[in-house]
């Protein structure tokens, strides 16, 4: 199931400093879709003095249904939709690496003729034809967690900044390991936009000469499954006898990371770390098995993801750089070069603040 990967993403080549290396257009109208074959175009000028529309249909697509991860972020989008005076829906794929199904969900939901959509796309082009159609249809389209290809939606709401977060979990696994040893990387699926991005970050961090005297061997995929996932750090640590740490950008994976090295003998000597809950690393950061590992709150980046697509909906944005909106208690957010909101910096967890949090 493990695949060796050392390939340079050739849009992050272009846009290190984007967040989750995506660009995007502005906003979209029905008309301007049209006019350029289907491309998220500029939709002119915002009113961010414009009501905030009530009666919104909004639809939250996740990569994954039954994942905690994206039922946290989802209830973030919820509850910030019925705040709002709209309606939210959730549909979505019990896997993970379902692209088809999401593709299929698109499609259910321009059908049903939404007002929005949020998308966390599993592949960074295959939703795109559908995506298109719905803006075609004047729905506006955001993506969270995991971008598409940016003229398939109207904008893009990050976690953080994908540099920040590559480069962070680098830096706290080499604290660890004393700056020395072999690595590991446990990822999601290899077409995980987010992933990715975040891996070149990774790999570009690990070129700096304070690592020199790390090597990372392998990156191995558990497709956001945990059991895949576990069976794929007992593999990494078979195949890699000398292995000093793992990073598992995915809270499913550092989860089946944990509860492997929990129960073996390399609890404590093989470090992990990452993007996890707090609720799912808890119990792993009190007996020893983890020091560290990082995440923003989910169900923020939900109700980001919710808010700016009423926003667009009620025309008081259109997603080009500069707009300026506020996101209800969150406070006010600038849109960023080509389109991209970013929720903020990322937190780190340990024993001494992560019993201050419950997500």
């Amino acid at each position: 199931m493990r695949t060796s990967l050392r390939r340079t993403c050739a849009a992050l080549a272009a846009v290190t400093s984007l967040a989750l290396a995506a660009t995007a257009c502005g906003g979209t109208t029905k008309e301007d879709v049209k006019n350029e074959g289907g491309a998220a175009a500029s939709a002119g000028k915002a009113d961010p003095n414009a009501a905030t529309k009530k009666g919104l249909t909004v639809g939250f697509l996740p990569k994954q249904v039954n994942n905690p991860y994206f039922t946290t972020a989802d209830k973030g989008g919820e509850k910030a939709v019925k705040e709002l005076g709209s309606t939210y829906k959730e549909v979505g794929p019990s896997s993970a690496t379902d692209t088809a199904g999401q593709v299929s969900y698109v499609n259910t939901l321009t059908q049903q003729q939404v007002d929005a959509m949020a998308v966390s796309a599993q592949d960074p082009g295959a939703l795109c034809t559908a995506l298109k159609q719905a803006m075609k249809n004047d729905i506006k389209v955001v993506t969270y967690d995991s971008d598409t290809t940016p003229d398939c939606r109207n904008a893009f709401v990050s976690q953080a900044s994908g540099e920040d977060l590559g480069r962070t979990e680098v830096q706290l696994l080499a604290e660890q390991i004393d700056y020395k040893g072999e690595i590991a990387i446990l990822s999601a699926a290899q077409t995980a936009t987010n992933q990715n991005a975040w891996i070149e970050f990774m790999k570009d961090e690990l070129d700096k000469p304070e690592y020199k005297d790390m090597k990372l061997v392998e990156v191995a995929y558990g497709n956001d499954d945990a059991q895949q996932s576990f069976q794929q750090t007992q593999g990494l640590l078979q195949e890699y006898p000398n292995l000093k740490g793992i990073i598992s950008p995915t809270t499913v994976g550092i989860k089946a990371a944990a509860q492997y090295l929990s129960g073996s003998k390399y609890k404590g000597k093989v470090k992990l770390t990452g993007l996890g809950t707090p609720n799912d690393m808890r119990k792993y950061v009190k007996n020893g098995t983890v020091e560290a590992f990082e995440l923003w709150d989910p169900a923020k980046l939900g109700e980001l993801a919710a808010r700016t697509a009423i926003a667009l909906a009620s025309g008081q944005i259109t997603g080009k750089e500069g707009e300026i909106f506020t996101a209800g208690a969150m406070g006010e957010y600038t849109i960023g070069k080509d389109g991209v909101i970013n929720l903020g910096k990322p937190t780190v967890f340990n024993a001494e603040n992560i019993d201050q949090f419950n997500f």
